[in-house]
């Protein structure tokens, strides 16, 4: 009941908290065992998969409101998070074909009106994030009955511009990886070179050198060279390796060349 509570707040007075026509959208990939996902909100009212996303508050910061969002769909703090694009096409955020007026009024009790604070062009700041899947929680919300992963290669039709701005970000993502190494948060504290290297395949999109790439990494004092191997067999037993955390954070804010 206290949700929504919540709820009737945001849609008739929501004006005094958040900011109209001003929103986010966070791509929320996700890496496990050599694939890349995108998190996915199912809307019960507009009918089709999303991108997280929502109003910001008059006491956010965009970062802030990026962080928050993030949060309360994967439980998870302080993952990479980047902005990348601005969405402004007149109409983007047209609902008239997906939004069902009933199951709002069925959920809220609410009836939206044409002059809701609500309604009116919107202009939508594009983030992405990264993180592991398997530390991930996805979770919905009130007007959400789903929240899931789906392979990128493979999402279905978005609502609004969500294709578009999954596309953009997933773009943006892999031309990034060129400068940050942002793949930290995908590993376990101490991994192969095969492991990082087949991070980094599924990140770019591309094959990496097998010899350049590793070699690569360890030049760059990015990652060193653990006195631990793996025992997975008499003849095989790669040696284990572990980011260098001050070289690592040193280079999210200054940036390198990497792949």
């Amino acid at each position: 009941m206290e949700e929504l509570e919540e709820i009737r707040y945001f849609f008739n007075e929501g004006y005094k908290e958040y900011r109209p026509n001003l929103t986010l959208d966070c791509a929320i990939f996700g890496y496990h065992e050599g694939e890349l996902k995108l998190l996915l909100v199912k809307n019960k009212i507009i009918t089709k998969w999303c991108l997280p996303g929502g109003y910001f508050k008059q006491t956010e910061s965009l970062d802030d409101a990026a962080a928050r969002i993030t949060e309360e769909r994967t439980g998870l703090k302080g993952l990479f998070l980047k902005q990348f694009k601005a969405f402004s096409k007149p109409g983007r955020n047209a609902t008239q074909a997906w939004f069902d007026q009933d199951k709002f009024f069925e959920l809220t009790g609410i009836k939206l009106i044409s002059e809701s604070w609500l309604s009116g062009e919107t202009v939508s700041i594009g983030f992405y994030a990264i993180t592991d899947i398997v530390n991930a929680t996805p979770k919905g919300d009130f007007i959400s009955s789903e929240c899931r992963w789906f392979p990128v290669d493979d999402l279905p039709d978005l609502a609004f511009d969500h294709n578009e701005i999954a596309a953009d970000a997933l773009f943006s993502m892999r031309i990034d990886l060129y400068h940050f190494p942002i793949g930290k948060n995908l590993l376990q504290p101490k991994f192969t070179l095969k492991e990082i290297k087949t991070l980094y395949e599924v990140l770019s999109g591309k094959t990496l050198n097998a010899t350049n790439f590793p070699n690569k990494l360890i030049a760059l004092n990015l990652i060193s060279k653990l006195d631990e191997k793996r025992k997975i067999g008499a003849h095989r037993s790669p040696t284990f390796y572990a980011f260098n955390d001050e070289v690592y954070e040193k280079a999210l804010k200054e940036g390198l060349v990497l792949v």
